[in-house]
């Protein structure tokens, strides 16, 4: 049988950029009166939509007028390209794991707009694993924790929900690919704050995945011909 897809989240399992995100995420939205801290994104809100973040923090504090938002996120993105063009690195165990599990199909889902994956995956040279094969919730126009990117990734690619695989440290990441029918591995990078969901499979560091995959496909994918016996 063919390899299993393999479908990476981005932010957080393969690139360490959710910290610069929090941080200016944290400024643009205080701007405009919304309280916000980056350990609230880290915590609460790890993975989300910034538009869903927004419409979350104005229900609890009061609206903010449209123009001044659209402004700010304008603001805020230009300003965390910057930082991803020269702060970022990868997760560790992440270039390994790719390299290890390059002879398997592979493309990234990501709620994160299209050019924000780009300059990620360039910026920790990550991309030559890619390709063009970058899957992000604004070109689909559907985000996690809903189901519909990943079955839209999957569809592009030509593979059926249950011959996927989907890599994610983010439970909104986990749920979606959970629901959408695949198998899922959550990079669990704080074991201690966050419960994997039933369903999935935890690992808690990158350098742990290739070894999963390729146990998982040996049960699930190539399972071993069955031995006949001969009569004497």
């Amino acid at each position: 049988m063919p390899l299993p897809l393999l479908l990476f989240d981005c932010d957080g399992t393969l690139v360490d950029s959710e910290p610069l995100l929090a941080e200016e995420m944290a400024v643009g939205l205080n701007s405009v009166g919304l309280p916000f801290a980056s350990s609230d994104y880290l915590g609460e809100f790890r993975g989300a939509r910034f538009r869903r973040i927004v419409a979350e923090l104005q229900q609890r504090h009061g609206g903010v007028d449209a123009e001044q938002l659209a402004r700010m996120e304008q603001t805020m993105r230009a300003k965390l390209a910057n930082r991803l063009a020269t702060e970022l690195t990868t997760i560790p165990g992440a270039h390994e794991s790719l390299e290890a599990l390059r002879h398997y199909p592979s493309a990234v889902v990501s709620n994160g707009p299209e050019s924000k994956i780009h300059t990620a995956l360039q910026t920790t040279q990550l991309a030559n694993y890619f390709g063009n094969r970058l899957f992000s919730g604004y070109t689909a126009n559907c985000w996690k924790p809903e189901p519909c990117l990943h079955l839209h990734a999957a569809s592009i690619m030509g593979y059926a929900a249950h011959n996927c695989i989907a890599i994610d440290d983010a439970l909104v990441g986990v749920h979606a690919a959970l629901q959408a029918g695949m198998t899922v591995i959550h990079l669990n990078r704080f074991p201690d704050a966050e419960i994997t969901p039933e369903g999935a499979i935890m690992i808690s560091s990158m350098y742990q995945l290739p070894a999963v995959v390729e146990r998982l496909t040996h049960e699930r994918w190539q399972p071993a011909e069955p031995q006949h016996l001969t009569g004497k």
